[in-house]
């Protein structure tokens, strides 16, 4: 049974909302934005961890700093119907693969992966190929982050494509 949620009351979301936002932000700085003391905020952003309302803490970083330029997403079928531990096993022997998810309809799995190229990508694409419950992938590479959704850096305010990485234009 999983365990009860912990309840969250609007100041509770206010302190989410600003730390998803800026997770280095100083719980001196929330505290002037929501009228509460660092204290106050600490307290409540220690109850909110141990509650495991927040996971981690964790930076964003441009891809294309890393030189990886090239993403796509991958529809993944299996031969059979594939446990959702065999399809985590697939993902983590692939460590282009940044995010991969069970979906419903054909695919039994859609994973999001990152690349130095496009050589390197299908280099990647072989090697799922390869696996031995994967029967076949369905591809689709990414030309523009529209809005949200990308790492920080792909996209800028108003969902208008970033013309070079962080700083922008």
């Amino acid at each position: 049974m999983p365990p009860q949620p912990l309840p969250l009351d609007d100041i509770d979301r206010r302190i989410i909302a600003l730390l998803t936002a800026d997770g280095r932000m100083s719980f001196v700085d929330i505290g002037a934005r929501i009228g509460l003391s660092a204290p106050a905020v600490k307290r409540r952003v220690d109850r909110l961890r141990q509650g495991g309302v927040i996971t981690g803490f964790t930076a964003l970083v441009w891809p294309g700093a890393l030189g990886w330029s090239t993403e796509a997403y991958v529809e993944v079928y299996c031969d059979s119907a594939a446990p959702p531990r065999r399809l985590a096993d697939v993902a983590r022997h692939h460590p282009e693969v940044v995010a991969a998810v069970t979906v419903t309809g054909n695919a039994d799995a859609l994973l999001h992966i990152r690349a130095a190229d496009v050589a390197h990508f299908e280099n990647v694409l072989e090697r799922i190929r390869t696996e031995s419950s994967v029967c076949r992938t369905d591809s689709r590479m990414v030309l523009t982050h529209l809005i949200g959704g990308g790492s920080a850096g792909d996209t800028v305010p108003g969902g208008a494509p970033d013309a070079g990485g962080p700083g922008g234009r």
